[in-house]
């Protein structure tokens, strides 16, 4: 039983959005994430989405982007992007497939690992955060220490946490994610939502101060989960 961890996927078999405008490596992706997936993850494997994984805005364009993903192996834990505009009922979505499980202000236990997550927004000092951000900022930032103090009180001292934003600006600045990772019994954080050689380098990698950023954007990652644990 492994853990792997891929986001922005950014599928679209209702809602026709070409990727490949984002450059060559994005032809024919959920291909390539399919073809890779089948190769490295079984069903007793467990998958971390952070978010972007469709770019429908309704169920009924949901539908064949989740069973895309339900026909893919494992066990699939997920947490909302920028661009997942179809999520509105957590329960609903969770009465959907057995195999998915769509977290927000809550964890998902794994093994004795809290799994805890967020979408996450632009944090404060990052080169695109506006006035208008601050709100989404904060009501993230409260929003991770809900699902943090969910896991803590039912006993989890060991967490992996998922952000679809990264968890600092552009210039890794500090911020009410990272005060949150340090403060609680985080051990692994994974994100997604960068896609350029710029803000790839520009963000959190590595350990830090006894805590394992990864970054797990789709094209960042090859279109290949990575194995966390």
């Amino acid at each position: 039983m492994s853990l792997f961890s891929i986001s922005d996927l950014h599928l679209s078999f209702s809602k026709i959005k070409p990727m490949d405008m984002f450059g060559s490596n994005w032809e024919n992706h959920p291909e390539k994430i399919k073809t890779n997936w089948n190769n490295l993850i079984r069903p007793a494997d467990t998958v971390l989405i952070p978010g972007d994984i469709s770019w429908a805005v309704n169920l009924k364009q949901l539908a064949p982007d989740l069973a895309f993903l339900h026909d893919l192996p494992g066990t699939k834990i997920i947490v909302s992007g920028n661009h997942d505009f179809w999520w509105d009922s957590t329960a609903q979505l969770n009465d959907m497939y057995d195999d998915m499980t769509f977290l927000k202000n809550s964890y998902v236990p794994y093994g004795n690992i809290a799994i805890c997550g967020t979408k996450g927004w632009l944090c404060p000092n990052d080169t695109y955060f506006k006035e208008t951000d601050n709100k989404l900022y904060v009501r993230e930032v409260n929003r991770l220490k809900r699902s943090l103090d969910m896991a803590v009180e039912n006993g989890f001292t060991e967490i992996i946490l998922m952000l679809h934003f990264p968890p600092t600006n552009d210039k890794k600045e500090p911020s009410g994610f990272t005060d949150l990772i340090q403060y609680y019994p985080v051990k692994k954080v994974v994100y997604g939502h960068l896609h350029s050689v710029d803000s790839f380098d520009a963000s959190l990698k590595g350990w830090i101060d006894g805590i394992e950023y990864v970054l797990v954007s789709s094209d960042y990652l090859d279109f290949v989960p990575v194995q966390l644990m």
